[in-house]
């Protein structure tokens, strides 16, 4: 959830040595660095990869640029011609430093810290690439897939053997886990969810596991609060991640299915004091311990204080359940 980002000076120093964003998620050693700084700073119990989940577009060949203050541009895919000029021949190769990366952190970690990687799920990826960018609604993809489901599939059906390549490449480099961010979800209507949102995962499940059979696999449908147990249900997910809407007693219902990882509010740690205190107790006390990972329930904010952060590391270190 944005371990490492804008709210850390350390980070913003590496940032602009490596002079823009892209360059920074192909540059193995400042990747690497990024990633460890949190770990460094609060003691966390993981390191996630630093890493963008436009990465398998640029990869299969879509043009990905980003504007500083404006996020990721992208030249938008409209049709089934555009999904033909995608190419998986020599994906591995341009993704190398990602790889790099992962091995990187892993050695730079004590042995006792898991090192979390992750891509974005067919759904949210697509409907980036579909856009060419940032959306409230992102209604280029959402009327495509109506319009022609078909072929809009075809191209869901090329981000599923994608991502599945991107992790297991992940996981052999030295990830231990590996979490799947479907952004986006909660956009989709309750079929399309299915179609685009609990399938793909599916397939993706099944296929890791398949050769990981001991992968712990990670699912963030963010939004997707009303199905989220079908999800649990289907997907084949080792856990589930919470976003801030989900009630902590409601998300505790499915614990005996999956674990779960969140879902403290961003906002809470900008406010810090007593309010986050509170807020982070309140999770804690409604999630049985030993199913829970504890988490925010998005990222960071860049007017994220860090000492806010070491003080809530430091909470969670000396929690006791029944506390």
């Amino acid at each position: 959830m944005r371990q490492a980002g804008r709210y850390l000076p350390e980070y913003r120093k590496v940032r602009a040595e490596a002079g823009n964003f892209l360059a920074l998620c192909y540059n193995h050693k400042l990747a690497a660095e990024v990633t460890l700084q949190p770990w460094r700073r609060f003691g966390t119990d993981a390191v996630i990869l630093f890493a963008d989940i436009l990465l398998i577009p640029d990869a299969l060949g879509q043009k990905v640029a980003y504007v500083e203050g404006d996020g990721p541009t992208l030249d938008p895919i409209r049709d089934s011609a555009g999904v033909t000029k995608l190419r998986l021949a020599g994906f591995e190769h341009r993704l190398g430093p990602v790889f790099e990366t992962v091995a990187k952190v892993k050695a730079g970690v004590d042995g006792k810290t898991a090192v979390i990687g992750f891509a974005g799920a067919p759904w949210t990826v697509a409907a980036y690439m579909v856009e060419g960018g940032g959306s409230a609604q992102f209604s280029a993809p959402r009327l495509w897939a109506y319009r022609d489901p078909s072929a809009f599939q075809t191209l869901i059906d090329l981000l599923v053997e994608a991502t599945v390549r991107y992790l297991a490449a992940q996981v052999r480099a030295g990830a231990d886990v590996v979490q799947l961010f479907d952004t986006w979800a909660g956009l989709l209507a309750a079929n399309q969810f299915r179609q685009f949102c609990i399938l793909p995962t599916q397939q993706i499940v099944r296929a890791l596991k398949a050769e990981f059979p001991s992968l712990p696999i990670i699912g963030f449908p963010k939004g997707a609060n009303a199905v989220l147990e079908d999800y649990a249900r289907e997907t084949g997910v080792d856990a589930v991640s919470l976003d801030v809407q989900v009630p902590p007693a409601v998300a505790a219902t499915l614990a005996p299915t999956v674990a779960l990882q969140g879902n403290l509010d961003p906002l809470a740690v900008v406010a810090g004091g007593q309010r986050m205190k509170e807020e982070t107790e309140q999770i804690l006390r409604a999630i049985p311990a030993a199913r829970h990972v504890f988490n925010l329930g998005h990222g960071f904010l860049p007017e994220t204080p860090p000492a806010h952060v070491e003080v809530l590391a430091e909470m969670l270190r000396e929690w006791k359940p029944g506390g």
